[in-house]
């Protein structure tokens, strides 16, 4: 019985560990993703009827978020003693990140990990957008394409030569272009990817759909 109790007690107080979450503010460096909007809609938005997928709204790389990352492995639904964001601040969000919903949770996801409040927190997901400049060739792109996933990574070094080649990432997902991720210092400055962040898509042929 006894060692029926301690197993027993043993699993709660682990379980319960474990769903507290992370430290908030406790980690290295933050991983900004930019997501291809309409190969997103391709993959999951469509299936959904998002209003990010709607014609017209020529979306191409949006913000899909700003997420604190250990050396390797990262935190996620930390502790925090910050409230989380009302629905105005989430809906401000839009603009970069295609709808107010998704800035809501990376808010609960990730952004309670980076120890700031949610207004702070928010305003630097925009504040790190905004410093990277999004090639203007890719607003022009009027049809599907196969391209190297490669080609994606040259045209944002071309257009932000502050930025090291090790300093960004290029992701597929299902023979398709996912995100360009770019590693950034707590003070949003370029910086080495960690190991298990720096692994590059190696597609020759990686599907970019049009700007919808």
């Amino acid at each position: 019985m006894r060692l029926a109790w301690l197993v027993f007690t043993a699993i709660f107080i682990g379980s319960a560990a474990q769903a507290q979450g992370e430290k908030a503010g406790d980690f290295d460096y933050y991983v900004m993703s930019l997501g291809w909007s309409s190969n997103w809609c391709a993959l999951t938005g469509d299936a959904r009827r998002d209003p990010q997928c709607d014609a017209g709204r020529g979306l191409t790389w949006t913000l899909h978020g700003l997420w604190p990352q250990y050396e390797r492995g990262y935190p996620s639904d930390c502790r925090t003693v910050h409230t989380d964001p009302n629905r105005s601040d989430s809906a401000q969000m839009a603009d970069i990140m295609g709808g107010a919903g998704l800035a809501f949770y990376e808010w609960k996801k990730h952004g309670r990990c980076s120890g700031l409040s949610a207004k702070s927190y928010y305003s630097t997901m925009r504040k790190a957008y905004q410093a990277v400049v999004i090639p203007p060739i890719f607003a022009k792109i009027s049809k599907d394409l196969r391209v190297p996933a490669a080609v994606i990574e040259d045209a944002f070094f071309e257009s932000n030569p502050g930025i090291a080649r090790d300093q960004m990432t290029v992701t597929c997902k299902s023979g398709m272009i996912q995100e360009l991720r770019i590693c950034l210092t707590k003070d949003l400055e370029p910086r080495r990817c960690g190991a298990d962040t720096i692994k590059d898509c190696s597609l020759k042929d990686a599907g970019l759909d049009a700007v919808r």
